[in-house]
């Protein structure tokens, strides 16, 4: 395990990076310090020029992104884009050669994580189900962690790129499916402790409680949370850009509750939480950042927040 700071000219292999956001912009920028080759994609100019003026080269479609290259990070928002991304008009899977290592960093069912590695493996790449966690701040420092699965000969050939950007790489099978089934158990926990987080703070301002030190006060106690410690400094400063959006979570919930439903195995607080994001959603906060569900409890409950 290691963050892959170091900086060198002498480049270790071509790396495609497709979806140049804040992940994978971060990720793309972690590769390129570590002496790799990048060719990005993203359809943002923007995220495109970034790449560029670190010294990246562009493609103008997935599919040239990642002709030649011997790793293909795909750090999209589900499987419905990871699908077209590998298997679309202009999909990449058509310009992989063989033997190539495609890495799925998308969330999604460990069920469709299975179904596209063994589709694409048929073609004779490799698939690599490998979500991360971390946030933007770790992706641009190449400290992410990385839940992945796959065959040994995949982790083999992808482990120096998977280092670039990760602190924490976990190996967690020989098959994909089980680096999402990880990456949902973090999800369930990640979007109930939001919830939480957002209904206490917002129960403090209703009892007229000083925010700023309720935040010193909690996050120096037992009922502190990563989530609490990181969410609540918007809410103080209430500031919703996204770094996180609400619907991010209405999607991983919402298979949070499928895979629970198809094992008839109760989530009552993730479901509870569900509700939350689908009314921030449905207000219109979708695209706001998850703490956004501040406030709709501030809305519920006349309870009033600080204003940006």
């Amino acid at each position: 395990m290691s963050a892959g700071r170091q900086s060198t000219q002498d480049h270790k292999g071509v790396v495609g990076v497709i979806g140049l956001g804040s992940m994978g912009g971060g990720m793309a920028a972690s590769l390129v310090r570590a002496g790799f080759d990048v060719v990005g994609y993203d359809v943002s100019a923007q995220s495109v020029d970034r790449l560029t003026a670190i010294g990246g080269r562009t493609a103008a479609s997935p599919a040239e992104a990642a002709r030649g290259c011997d790793i293909v990070f795909s750090v999209v928002v589900n499987a419905a884009q990871t699908e077209t991304i590998l298997f679309g008009d202009e999909g990449c899977a058509s310009t992989l050669r063989p033997g190539a290592v495609f890495i799925s960093c998308a969330t999604m069912s460990p069920d469709i994580a299975r179904q596209l590695g063994a589709r694409l493996e048929a073609s004779g790449c490799h698939y690599l189900d490998a979500p991360i966690s971390g946030g933007a701040a770790r992706a641009a420092q190449g400290e992410l962690t990385v839940l992945a699965s796959g065959s040994a000969v995949a982790f083999d050939k992808a482990r120096p790129a998977l280092n670039a950007v990760a602190a924490k790489l976990y190996e967690l099978g020989d098959a994909p499916g089980t680096g999402s089934a990880f990456k949902m158990i973090n999800q369930l926990l990640a979007g109930v402790h939001i919830a939480a987080a957002c209904e206490a703070m917002t129960f403090a301002a209703k009892q007229n409680l000083d925010l700023a030190k309720v935040y010193e006060v909690i996050t120096a106690s037992a009922g502190n949370s990563w989530m609490f410690e990181n969410r609540m400094p918007h809410v103080l400063a209430g500031d919703y850009q996204p770094l996180s959006a609400v619907d991010i979570f209405v999607k991983d919930l919402g298979i949070i509750q499928d895979m629970a439903r198809s094992e008839c195995y109760p989530v009552p607080l993730a479901a509870a939480a569900l509700q939350m994001y689908l009314a921030a959603s449905g207000a219109g906060m979708g695209k706001q950042d998850d703490a956004s569900l501040a406030r709709i409890y501030a809305q519920l409950s006349g309870a009033t927040l600080p204003q940006g």
